[in-house]
Formats: structure tokens, C-alpha cells, sequence
């Protein structure tokens, strides 16, 4: 039991500091990003080059609305770690396998849980499974 506390602590410390690095990582990237965000309009004489700025400016927002809901992922895995819950799944309180927390270190479900969490999302309205799905889940 004692060899096991460690090793979780251990364990947590590793995913503390893993947090910590992509933490800093998106926010250092979010000021680089947010620097190069403002646009001239006098940089741009035609139509190609506004369509071109456009969709640049598009997939830049929808990369830095990936990167604030990873940060929150990151700040509530970090909230986890302090309160001493990291690595327990919010369904059914178990412990989220390892090699799960290595795939996916923010994961806050199990993978039992997970898989009945993504059955239950691709069943339709009416109570029936898509024909495309297949019996086989993929976890995210």
C-alpha cells in the first residue's frame, strides 16, 4: 500500500508538471498568435489577398478555440491534482487505468464509462443506432 501512495504521487507530480509545460506552452503560443491577429488593411490591394486573410484569420480563431478549451481542460485537471481526485473517474469513481491517463491526461472518465458515454451519444432521438456506426466505439 505504502509502495502504491507512492507511486501515485509520483505519478501526479509527472502530470503536474506535464500540465504545467503545455500550460505555459498555449499561453506563450496565444500571445504570439494574438501579435500577428490585427490586420492592415492597406496590406491588402485585391480581393484574393482579403479572401486569403480571411481564412487565415478563420483557422487561427478556431485554433485558438481549441487551445482555450484545452486550457480549461488543463486548468480543471490541475484543480483535480489539488484536491486530490486526479485519476478518478467522475462517473463511477473509479481509477482511470494508466495507460489511459498516458493516451489522454486530462481524461476525466474511465474507459468503461467513456465507451457507455459515446454509445449513448450516437443513439438517435428515436432510440436507434446509425447503420454507419457499427458495433465497434472509438474512444476520444
Amino acid at each position: 500500500m505504502c509502495q502504491e501512495k507512492y507511486m501515485n504521487k509520483e505519478l501526479t507530480l509527472k502530470f503536474k508538471g506535464l500540465f504545467e509545460e503545455q500550460r505555459r506552452n498555449l499561453i506563450y503560443s496565444g500571445r504570439v498568435v494574438n501579435e500577428d491577429f490585427n490586420l492592415n488593411q492597406d496590406d491588402l490591394p485585391d480581393e484574393a489577398d482579403i479572401t486569403s486573410s480571411e481564412l487565415e484569420t478563420s483557422m487561427r480563431m478556431r485554433l485558438r478555440n481549441r487551445e482555450a478549451l484545452f486550457l480549461k481542460k488543463i486548468d480543471e485537471a490541475l484543480r483535480r491534482i489539488s484536491n486530490g481526485t486526479f485519476g478518478e473517474c467522475e462517473q463511477c469513481g473509479e481509477d482511470i487505468d494508466f495507460r489511459r491517463l498516458e493516451a489522454r491526461p486530462t481524461a476525466t472518465l474511465c474507459v468503461h464509462c467513456k465507451e457507455d458515454q459515446e454509445r449513448r451519444e450516437h443513439v438517435h432521438i428515436d432510440g436507434h443506432k446509425p447503420k454507419s456506426l457499427g458495433t465497434r466505439v472509438r474512444l476520444a
